[in-house]
């Protein structure tokens, strides 16, 4: 279990996330560069005579196990919340800061190779920059699950324990997260059940015969959620027991030894940030990336064409809406969807939450200022 106690958490926090003074951008994700920021090493004064805030973020890491760092230290750190909290950004100027810390995306729809722009991927340079694991696993015309998931992501960070760094994991997809926080156990793979229940058309059906079948998993998934509906009457009618059964349940939350962090904003924050978000990524191309995918054989998969933006996008250029009412979709879906994350973290105990206002990097000074790191 993760510590409540403040000085101890936020001494953990410290060693990862440093201080920085950023002034982050809502339109996008990105801050400014390192070197526009804080150009001077820690200590010393940057352009206008400002000292910068930045000490060293951790010390060298000794020889470890797997599974465990040196000193007992948990080898990992999550971080959580929801869409344009601004993960990706801050995750980034840790990294840059600290050599020995690798990003490892936990994104669902970030797993797919050539949906760039509405995954908000890092960019070319950033990946060079600094080692991002986890991305462009599958083609978008592949269905992708999250115990492809799990089982790519051990083998990564496993190795990232054997180079004596730390993985920090950035992503909202919450099943993915506690898939690797927790290392749940998880049911096959059953086709001729899938078929089955893919051959239904109308999506409220599978709701109700989920809820005869297993009312447990019926009442964590929305009804409207066509993909995990069907995921779960598979296994349900695959393995012959409720989908809801396998492992100790998501309900439970045990000890980890990767701590978890969340941002949190006001809600109209958020939606400000999600409609800069969107706006941003539509000048950057991402009609143009939906056109491209869907004229690539075999297009969109089932799980692919779930991604926020790419079905409304995809819609528009099937001609089956125009572009302002898919951008409107978006909008709305997206801010829905980033309520049920929310909602989802929120129910982990173990996660720390820290406040977010206009600049999610502002909150590290306080947090480091409230607490002796000697």
């Amino acid at each position: 279990m993760v510590p409540n106690d403040a000085g101890v958490t936020y001494r953990k926090l410290a060693r990862y996330l440093g201080r920085d003074r950023h002034a982050w951008d809502p339109r996008f994700r990105a801050y400014p560069s390192d070197a526009e920021a804080c150009p001077g090493p820690p200590g010393t004064r940057a352009a206008g005579g400002q000292r910068s805030l930045l000490p060293p973020l951790c010390a060298p890491v000794r020889a470890v196990t797997p599974g465990h760092q040196a000193g007992g230290a948990p080898p990992h750190l999550a971080l959580v919340g929801a869409t344009a909290s601004g993960k990706s950004a801050l995750a980034l100027a840790v990294a840059r800061r600290d050599p020995t810390v690798e990003l490892v995306s936990v994104d669902a729809m970030g797993v797919y190779r050539g949906m760039d722009i509405g995954t908000a991927k890092p960019s070319p340079a950033e990946r060079a920059e600094v080692a991002h694991h986890l991305l462009d696993l599958a083609d978008p015309g592949e269905d992708f699950s999250v115990a492809r998931f799990q089982a790519e992501a051990r083998p990564v960070l496993a190795a990232i324990e054997a180079r004596g760094h730390r993985g920090l994991l950035v992503g909202g997809t919450g099943l993915y997260v506690r898939a690797l926080v927790d290392d749940l156990t998880l049911p096959g793979r059953f086709p001729d059940a899938r078929a089955v229940a893919e051959a239904e058309p109308d999506t409220a059906v599978l709701h109700r015969r989920l809820v005869d079948l297993d009312p447990v998993s019926a009442a964590r998934v929305e009804p409207t959620n066509r993909r995990r509906l069907v995921r779960a009457l598979e296994v349900t009618l695959g393995s012959g027991r409720p989908f809801s059964s396998f492992g100790p349940g998501l309900d439970a939350y045990p000890s980890s030894p990767i701590a978890q962090v969340g941002l949190r904003l006001p809600l109209e924050l958020l939606d400000a940030r999600i409609d800069a978000r969107i706006d941003a990524m539509v000048g950057a191309g991402l009609l143009d990336e939906v056109r491209r995918l869907l004229d690539r054989a075999p297009g969109l998969s089932a799980t692919a064409r779930q991604a926020l933006g790419y079905r409304e996008l995809a819609d528009h250029l099937e001609g089956r809406c125009s572009l302002e009412e898919a951008l409107a979709d978006t909008r709305r879906r997206t801010r829905r969807f980033a309520r049920r994350q929310l909602r989802w973290f929120r129910r982990d105990p173990r996660i720390s939450w820290l406040d977010v206002g206009d600049n999610p990097l502002a909150l590290l000074p306080r947090i480091l200022g409230d607490c002796s790191l000697r």
